[in-house]
């Protein structure tokens, strides 16, 4: 039985060498290391010695292997609970409180054509306007048009009390005749010499009076008949039947709305761009979704101190005439010729007190090269991910709808983020979500 056990000691002992050679040299496919086996062998071997020593020199052995079995299982616990758990402990909390991957929108930069624009804010003016007012005092006899109708040019419009000047016209006409018959007698007096050419030189006098009278009196019945100055659509009436209307009192107003202009002031800097003849953009907040086109027609010979700017006029067609004057004008002067830019869109953009900046996603460095702060305050070094994003900051252009240009900072083709940028840090790990962005609204909501 004693040899039996010893036999089968050493079996297990060559078996274990045996094992361990074939799992080192990839005969065995072992789930644990070699190693495992030759110190198997090794204990098998210990065990077999201590079997075959004398019984005296036996029991020295087994007390001294004893305890240094004892004293490695000590010091194995205690490396363990020192060494092997704390780092198991400060790995699984660096696994728990590891930063997850942000799911975030991203688009390309890309280069675009943008023509050079002057952006300004006006008011549109009429082509001709004027205030309805008369040159004579009266009374409305007569009121020939309605609040917001089309006259044309020349349409009686108000008509005064001219009574008076009427009798004044009759008393004028008679007295105009009667120089005339005075006239005739005497240059056939002055003819036949029996009257000096003085009294002739008088009757023609007392004749230019006569007809000078009436020409005064129809120039004042005249002005009591206002007429239209030119065609255009009236506004609301400020006068009533029966009442007095005196000197300069604002009846209505005229204006011709079609063409119709738009002033606008623009800075000074702006002349070095700025000329006549270029085309003009505007959109008023009374008709939304519509774009009219007109051109530059005037520049102003000088400009305001107070402010620096000088005022320009753009001229529109306006043949619906829905564009009124005093009405509030966005417009866009092109003043040269497109230009490639790079662009983002406008949400891209992160505002800051240091600047403005970007996070461009780019792929993540391998493992280890990623630093991320431990709960212990300290750098712990995690695994690659898929993903991350580099803040950049930029220097941004000119803005148009949706759109932003960069003017530094960013190359073509690079991905940037456009939604999602609240919880990003530099290096933060990210996925892209594929989902489509809302699409921006027609028009910017305003307060």
């Amino acid at each position: 039985m004693r040899r039996a056990f010893n036999w089968l000691l050493l079996l297990l002992c060559v078996a274990a060498l045996a094992a361990g050679g074939a799992a080192r040299l990839g005969y065995l496919h072992a789930p644990t290391n070699p190693i495992g086996f030759w110190a198997a062998a090794a204990v098998f071997a210990l065990l077999l010695v201590i079997r075959l020593l004398p019984l005296k020199a036996r029991r020295p052995v087994v007390f001294v292997v004893t305890l240094a079995a004892l004293a490695a299982l000590t010091g194995g616990l205690a490396y363990f609970q020192f060494v092997i758990k704390p780092n198991m402990v400060k790995s699984f909390m660096a696994a728990a409180f590891a930063p997850k991957p942000t799911a975030v929108s991203v688009e390309e930069a890309r280069i675009e054509k943008w023509p050079p624009q002057l952006t300004a804010i006006g008011t549109l003016r009429a082509y001709q306007g004027v205030i309805i007012a008369p040159q004579a005092a009266g009374v409305v006899t007569a009121i020939r048009f309605e609040s917001g109708g089309d006259v044309n040019v020349g349409d009686l419009m108000i008509n005064l009390d001219d009574s008076v000047e009427q009798a004044d016209l009759a008393n004028g006409l008679a007295q105009l005749k009667n120089a005339d018959s005075t006239l005739t007698r005497q240059k056939m007096l002055v003819a036949g010499g029996n009257t000096p050419q003085s009294t002739l030189d008088q009757a023609m006098a007392a004749r230019d009076s006569a007809a000078a009278t009436v020409e005064r009196t129809r120039a004042v019945i005249a002005q009591k008949a206002i007429r239209a100055p030119f065609s255009g659509r009236v506004g609301l009436r400020n006068v009533d039947l029966g009442q007095y209307a005196s000197v300069g009192m604002a009846l209505a107003t005229l204006q011709k709305l079609d063409p119709i202009y738009a002033d606008f002031p623009v800075p000074e800097e702006a002349l070095a761009t700025l000329a006549r003849g270029q085309d003009v953009s505007m959109t008023v907040d009374a008709i939304p979704g519509q774009t009219f086109v007109g051109n530059v027609k005037a520049i102003d010979a000088r400009v305001v101190i107070e402010s620096r700017n000088i005022t320009a006029r753009a001229e529109f067609a306006n043949p619906g005439r829905k564009l009124l004057p005093g009405m509030f004008a966005n417009l866009t002067v092109t003043t040269g010729e497109p230009k490639e830019v790079l662009t983002v869109p406008r949400t891209a953009i992160v505002y800051s007190l240091y600047g403005d900046n970007v996070f461009v996603v780019k792929a993540a460095p391998p493992a280890g090269e990623i630093a991320q702060a431990g709960p212990a305050g300290g750098a712990v070094q995690t695994a690659s991910p898929g993903l991350v994003v580099e803040r950049r900051f930029v220097r941004t252009g000119a803005a148009r709808g949706e759109r932003i240009v960069v003017e530094e900072g960013l190359k073509p083709g690079e991905r940037v983020v456009t939604a999602g940028q609240i919880k990003l840090q530099n290096n933060s790990p990210v996925t892209i979500d594929e989902t489509p962005a809302l699409p921006p609204p027609p028009a910017t909501p305003k307060p």
